[in-house]
């Protein structure tokens, strides 16, 4: 299994948002409210996000889910931004446990959800609080995403 480099998300970000999950339940809402602050229009039934909307809406909601199921409740999501970022950071409460990626696990066996963030956001990393264990995941605030990700 692959480790997360540890480090925090840039000290300049700025928080826009946050949202607080204690259940699965709540993970549509956070999509279609993530839709909502990336592009200001409320999400209809059944239709689509643009690119880097629907990339950080499929990382948030991956990330969320891990630590819904692996971590200690609850789980909190923050949409931080710098000029040129946008950052997903997830938080759990469960500090007695090291990110791992799941890098040897066959198709349709769950886990994959760091690798995901992997392939698809700019960069990601891992930190600790006194009180939570922390993922972020990197994205541009305007470019396309797909193939931007440095080897």
């Amino acid at each position: 299994m692959g480790r997360l480099s540890s480090s925090p998300p840039p000290p300049q970000a700025v928080e826009l948002r946050r949202w607080t999950l204690s259940e699965a339940v709540h993970l549509r809402g956070l999509r279609a409210s993530l839709h909502e602050e990336l592009t200001g229009d409320v999400l209809g039934e059944g239709e689509a996000l643009a690119e880097v909307p629907e990339l950080i809406a499929l990382i948030a909601t991956e990330l969320a889910t891990n630590a819904l199921r692996y971590g200690i409740p609850p789980t909190i999501v923050r949409l931080l931004a710098t000029e040129d970022c946008l950052i997903l950071d997830v938080a759990d409460h469960d500090l007695g446990s090291l990110p791992e990626v799941a890098d040897t696990r066959p198709a349709g066996a769950g886990g994959r959800g760091l690798q995901l963030a992997r392939a698809l956001s700019l960069d990601v990393g891992w930190y600790a609080t006194d009180s939570t264990k922390n993922i972020w995941a990197s994205f541009p605030r305007t470019a396309r995403l797909t193939g931007t990700r440095p080897a």
